[in-house]
């Protein structure tokens, strides 16, 4: 979910091989490819190295592990950055969030084999968390305290802890919702008409969007 792309950091793990950028990329454009092929728990690093012909010691110095090498995958094809929105104002930098989803390639099959497998995998899901969700989850909430330092919504207001899991919950459950909620536009319109005012901000006009 947020993290520079790929020409800015080539992900967490950069340890100690001699692995250029773009040999880098040639690598998480495989792994991803064998994650929508098989799904996590038949990707292997051989496989990856015989997908890939790297030797398999150099992928276990440079990433350590499958789910460090899925989640590097994962950061380093990545061209959203979360932390980099500062619109002046609350509406305009949810918005501008909503819109970066809306408008993106949702890879829904390779969402689906990664949640399943986050979800019997301790491991990856550590990683995945630490790497991709957490980062996103506290630009959101970043956004949310400069809200409440400009006066824009009160800073008791209930709903400020749910920001996060509101926008983060419906990008995932987006892909799978009836056809009426997959157009461009719905997650903009989901921020003004059901997250903006929960935290007291007035929803858009009926027929404005």
């Amino acid at each position: 979910m947020s993290s520079p792309g790929p020409a800015q950091d080539s992900a967490p793990a950069s340890r100690r091989s001699k692995i250029t950028p773009e040999r880098a990329q040639e690598l998480y454009a495989a792994v991803l490819d064998l994650l929508r092929e098989s799904g996590y728990a038949a990707l292997t690093m051989e496989g990856v190295a015989a997908r890939t012909r790297c030797g398999k010691s150099t992928l276990y110095r440079q990433w350590g592990s499958k789910p460090e090498l899925v989640v590097a995958a994962l950061h380093g094809t990545s061209r959203t950055s979360l932390a980099t929105i500062d619109t002046g104002s609350l509406r305009g930098d949810l918005s501008a969030v909503a819109a970066t989803f809306d408008g993106a390639d949702l890879d829904t099959a390779l969402m689906h084999a990664l949640t399943h497998a986050a979800l019997q995998s301790p491991e990856l899901l550590r990683a995945m968390r630490e790497t991709l969700i957490a980062p996103s989850v506290a630009a959101i909430d970043t956004m949310v305290r400069r809200a409440v330092d400009r006066g824009e919504v009160a800073a008791d207001n209930p709903a400020l802890p749910y920001v996060a899991a509101q926008l983060l919950g419906i990008m995932r459950a987006k892909p799978l919702l009836a056809d009426r909620y997959a157009g461009d536009g719905f997650l903009v319109r989901f921020i003004e008409c059901a997250v903006l005012p929960a935290l007291g901000l007035p929803a858009p006009p009926p027929g404005t969007r």
